[in-house]
């Protein structure tokens, strides 16, 4: 590709531990664990065992990633790998288990890029109340502490959260994710015990010497199809980005947001002493761009829309409306718009100036051909390219903009959606664990290799 790479910039591809690491008997149980025990909440039935095995094939994957040419790999660590309660003591062989794959990147002259919580919370803390529940914080920021003290000389860049968003209204609005509540109020208590919680972790992380310390964010642009919609998503974009970017900047909730979310709940939980510790300095921020948000008028009758996570029950008090996403569509339903990266980086810059930004996950989950001659994805090489371009462009145009991480290395559980909807540019088996790379992953390889 023809590109204008500024120096430095990192590239890398991403997972989460829930999603490939499998050995359930050698963690302690999460809520991800419980909610696929309950019928019909993940499709088809799939569960944390063995998912991609990663676990037992780590020199597998690992050789993967040095095949691939990566820069950097950021992965996830589960809390209950290495604190099976989700507080007290630790675990020797969970933390082995992480010792090995940090190793491993390092001699494999890998960055490793830790995210600290990629949605799998403890199951006795999600028993105690969850993140709605104040204590989850400060539980959060102690298993912090630890992991800062054990690999604080060797973790490249620190992310307390991925996709606070997701934790908090698909979790505990929508009941579309673990631990499949529906009580809104809960899930506003729980996005700002989220931030709370990255707050608490990053001054923990900081004092225990680790470098580069972030959070990551699912910064959605919302954009209103008829100015009769502008209201509505104005609420959308206050509890989607806002409320979030606000809390880190240091700005409380937003008034806006307060106001609209009224109807269910007192804001009782928010603290104006916590604006110090919710706004914790921090050297980077990351953002998970896959598609935009389009608000438009609701009608009578009509198809809901495809779109996963694109749903007013994701929503704390949302107004009558409905999303229509346009065409080109992943097979996610997600709408195809290369240019909303640049959006996207615009509100956090906006929010958080002068703090470096990270595209932390792109990809997209496109429909595949398999033949003698391989895994054919041409769609996917196509959505790539173009996203590339696009973060070029904003860093052309003067966003601080420093890295992009595919999503994902490999085929992996798609949360509630199980094994039916796969981002991977490497296929796996689920009934084997065989990996393939498909055209994406050599492409990807090539133009890796391509770089000047």
């Amino acid at each position: 590709m023809d590109l204008d790479i500024p120096p430095g910039f990192e590239f890398g591809v991403a997972t989460s531990s829930w999603q490939i690491e499998g050995d359930v008997a050698g963690r302690g149980r999460c809520n991800w664990d419980d909610f696929a025990q309950i019928p019909g909440a993940i499709i088809g039935g799939a569960t944390g065992e063995p998912a991609c095995d990663h676990v037992h094939r780590l020199e597998e994957d690992l050789d993967l990633l040095a095949w691939l040419g990566v820069d950097a790999y950021r992965f996830s660590i589960s809390w209950a790998r290495v604190m099976p309660q989700g507080s007290g003591d630790l675990s020797a062989s969970g933390l082995d288990f992480y010792d090995r794959l940090i190793d491993g990147l390092l001699e494999r002259g890998i960055k490793p890029v830790a995210t600290l919580f990629h949605w799998d919370l403890p199951s006795p803390l999600e028993v105690a109340g969850g993140w709605p529940n104040r204590d989850t914080a400060y539980l959060f920021a102690d298993y912090a502490q630890a992991m800062g003290e054990r690999y604080a000389g060797k973790v490249d860049r620190w992310a307390t959260l991925n996709e606070p968003w997701c934790s908090a209204f698909l979790g505990y609005c929508a009941g579309y994710f673990a631990p499949g509540r529906k009580e809104p109020g809960a899930s506003l208590a729980a996005a700002y015990h989220l931030i709370l919680a990255h707050g608490l972790a990053i001054e923990r992380l900081r004092a225990a010497g680790a470098r580069n310390l972030g959070i990551v964010l699912n910064v959605i642009p919302v954009i209103a199809e008829t100015p009769s919609m502008d209201a509505a998503a104005r609420h959308v974009d206050g509890t989607q980005n806002r409320l979030f970017l606000d809390l880190l900047a240091g700005r409380g909730i937003p008034a806006d947001v307060r106001e609209s979310c009224a109807s269910v709940t007192d804001w009782a939980f928010v603290r104006d002493a916590d604006n110090p510790v919710l706004s914790a300095p921090i050297d980077w921020i990351g953002e998970n761009y896959y598609t935009v948000m389009r608000v438009a008028e609701p009608q009578a009758g009509a198809t809901a829309t495809a779109a996963i996570a694109q749903d007013s029950a994701d929503i704390p008090a949302c107004p009558p409306l409905r999303f229509a996403p346009r065409p080109p569509f992943t097979e996610m339903g997600w709408e195809i718009l290369p240019e909303g990266i640049e959006m996207a980086l615009r509100k956090i810059t906006d929010h958080l100036p002068g703090v470096p930004l990270w595209i932390c996950e792109n990809g997209a989950a496109v429909q595949e051909v398999i033949d003698d001659s391989g895994i054919h994805d041409p769609m996917r090489i196509e959505y790539f390219e173009g996203h590339f371009r696009a973060v070029m462009r904003a860093a052309e145009r003067g966003f601080d903009v420093r890295g992009y991480y595919a999503w994902s290395l490999m085929d992996n559980l798609e949360w509630a959606s199980g094994w039916t909807k796969q981002f991977g540019i490497v296929h796996v088996d689920p009934a084997t664990g065989t990996r393939t790379p498909k055209d994406s992953a050599a492409w990807y390889r090539d133009f890796l290799a391509a770089r000047p």
